[in-house]
């Protein structure tokens, strides 16, 4: 039971386009007890359908600008090159240092950001 919500919050998330990753790869590792590559990739899987389905819905409504998607994929697709191969090449404990570093990072970004919109 505890999968089927992980997997349903984590579909919101990513339908919202924030990224169900940061719900679903600290699920796996902590409920699950796997390692932080085989939640790495299991979130990969997870994110090619609800991409799919995000985008339909977002296409629908007008809120895709294909020029900016196009320079952006490309880039992101080399970035996952690089991004993969630190992933495997990196110790799971580092790995989910960085992550977690990362998940902080955005986190006080978000902070600042809501405390920077309350004001104007």
């Amino acid at each position: 039971m505890i999968n089927i919500l992980t997997g349903f919050f984590s579909g919101i998330i990513s339908g919202m386009g924030i990224g169900g990753g940061a719900i679903l790869i600290p699920a796996l590792i902590i409920i699950e007890g796997i390692s932080q590559q085989l939640a790495q990739g299991i979130n990969l899987t997870y994110f090619i359908p609800t991409a799919i389905i995000s985008l339909f819905v977002h296409i629908k409504n007008k809120n895709v600008e294909f020029k900016t998607a196009r320079i952006i994929g490309g880039c992101g697709m080399a970035g996952s090159v690089l991004g993969s191969l630190v992933a495997v090449s990196v110790r799971g404990e580092i790995l989910r240092r960085m992550f977690g570093i990362f998940l902080l990072a955005i986190g006080i970004y978000e902070i600042i950001k809501g405390i920077r919109m309350k004001k104007h």
